[in-house]
């Protein structure tokens, strides 16, 4: 309740850490002005927002003149690259698009470190706020190609501590018109607000309402002999007594106390800045000096120990590769001793495979050839056989041609007998008709008158006559039955001589069936 606003934000400043307390001060709104809490008076005791919990916002109240001398801790180069960095992207400070960029790939190196492109792939900025809208908007570009442009910035940044990144970006920041200005509507007179007011590290600036990059007119603080105000009325007084007083007004009477203590805190600083360093800032600078050749050696230890990481690494991904190669090469060392001892199985069981077919096609060989000494002697056989039956055939032959020729003399015989016979026949029918004629004339009644007859006489002839026919029937008979028996014999052999000719065919046919079978066994 008792704490004064030095209590609060000394409280602040040793929960940062921060030494160089002169630039921040404890900022917060009220009525919809933003005003600074005072050091010297209780906090409650001001004009402070009626709320639970009450905010302030811990801010850069001066800025430096020269980053790169003035800000000398660490903790105070990140908070001004802080804050300098939110009021370029929300327009406060005007930055033309190329220098944005730039700023842009700053801030990404303090952000991620040095540029890997394995694993800072395409969309990796994509949730960071990296641009003004203004020049979002100004140029219409997609996300992707505003990200190439900042990475190729980023990629040139490699080897940059964040430390390091952080006081570019504010060396870069600081050469802008708009950095550490505070800007304030004032009046030539009560009526009209046409003019801007800006304060900054150097002096007070004049601006016209519409252009505030390049003042109308300036004081710099070693100009300035005295600024004071009265009611809404402030006058700034020159150091050159003939020189003109400056007078202008503004809104409010609280804006008048606003300037004035920025005016006062922001003279301060400009004179301490020329005046010899006290005994806390050598120290410091000191510290400082030290710091940064430590963390210089240090950054050398680590750029060298990255170095040799990287070629540690190089070295491992080069022996992870080899080991990979080699392992690949005993992959393949074993896959083709896989196959080889395969093919060495494959290759011995076709090497039985083909001993046994070598001792079957052996086997079937020995087989063949006996098969052929059989076939061989067969076809001998079948020769000698066939000469057999060609000479039986021959012999058939010549049988038939002696029994065509026997039957051709047979049928001449046959035919002759047959003609003995009729001539014998005719001869016997004649002498038949000769003695009935005979008979008649010498007997004409010897059916009538029977009893009278020569009876020795006719007895004797007759007995003749009978006698001679007996014997001419007794040749007939003998004729007719050699001839019958002629016929029989033949018929018997002729049967025989048929048989006997089926009998060969039958042979012939056989033999035939073998030479062909004999045929296609060769």
């Amino acid at each position: 309740m008792k704490w004064k606003g030095k209590d609060l934000f000394d409280l602040v400043c040793r929960a940062l850490g921060l030494r160089e307390t002169w630039f921040f001060g404890l900022q917060y709104t009220i009525k919809g002005m933003c005003t600074w809490l005072k050091m010297d008076k209780k906090v409650l005791d001001q004009e402070i927002p009626k709320e639970d919990p009450i905010s302030f916002h811990f801010l850069a109240k001066f800025y430096p003149e020269k980053v790169e001398e003035e800000l000398l801790q660490e903790i105070t180069q990140h908070l001004f690259f802080l804050q300098v960095k939110k009021q370029i992207l929300d327009e406060e400070i005007y930055c033309s698009p190329e220098a944005t960029v730039l700023l842009a790939s700053y801030a990404v190196q303090a952000k991620y470190g040095d540029y890997d492109p394995n694993f800072h792939e395409p969309g990796f900025l994509a949730h960071d706020e990296l641009l003004p809208k203004r020049v979002l908007r100004q140029y219409q570009l997609t996300a992707e190609m505003w990200e190439e442009k900042i990475t190729a910035w980023y990629a040139e940044h490699r080897g940059i501590a964040r430390d390091e990144a952080e006081m570019n970006y504010l060396k870069i920041a600081q050469d802008l018109e708009m950095y550490g200005v505070n800007y304030f509507p004032i009046a030539q007179n009560k009526n009209h607000t046409d003019l801007l007011l800006g304060v900054d590290a150097k002096g007070i600036h004049i601006y016209s309402i519409n252009n505030r990059f390049s003042p109308n007119k300036s004081f710099e603080w070693s100009a300035i002999r005295n600024i004071s105000y009265s009611e809404k009325e402030l006058t700034i007084k020159p150091l050159d007594k003939k020189a003109e007083v400056f007078k202008f007004f503004s809104s409010q009477l609280k804006v008048n106390k606003l300037i004035l203590q920025l005016c006062i805190g922001n003279h301060d600083l400009f004179m301490r800045r020329r005046k010899v360093d006290s005994i806390e800032i050598q120290q410091m600078k000191a510290q400082a000096r030290e710091e940064k050749a430590r963390k210089k050696m240090e950054n050398q230890r680590l750029a060298r120990e990255k170095q040799l990481r990287e070629e540690a690494e190089r070295a491992k991904e080069e022996l992870e590769r080899r080991l990979f190669q080699l392992e690949d090469e005993a992959r393949q060392a074993n896959e083709a001793l896989l196959r080889s001892q395969e093919a060495a199985e494959l290759l011995a069981e076709k090497a039985q495979i083909a001993e046994e077919e070598a001792k079957l096609l052996a086997q079937n060989a020995a087989e063949a050839e006996q098969e052929r000494q059989r076939l061989e002697i067969t076809a001998l056989k079948t020769k000698e056989e066939k000469r057999l039956m060609e000479q039986k055939m021959r012999e058939a032959e010549l049988i038939a041609v002696k029994l065509v020729k026997e039957s051709d003399r047979r049928a001449k015989e046959a035919e002759h007998l047959k003609q003995d016979l009729h001539e014998a026949r005719e001869a016997e029918r004649k002498a038949k008709q000769k003695l009935l004629d005979i008979t008649r004339l010498n007997y004409p009644h010897m059916v009538k008158y029977p009893q009278y007859s020569p009876t020795d006489t006719r007895d004797a002839n007759f007995d003749k006559g009978s006698i001679k026919l007996d014997l001419k029937d007794i040749d007939l008979k003998r004729l007719s039955f050699e001839i019958e028996r002629e016929r029989l014999d033949y018929l018997e052999k002729s049967r025989k001589f048929e048989d006997r000719l089926k009998e060969l065919k039958s042979e012939i046919h056989a033999l035939k069936l073998e030479e062909k079978q004999s045929g296609l066994y060769s």
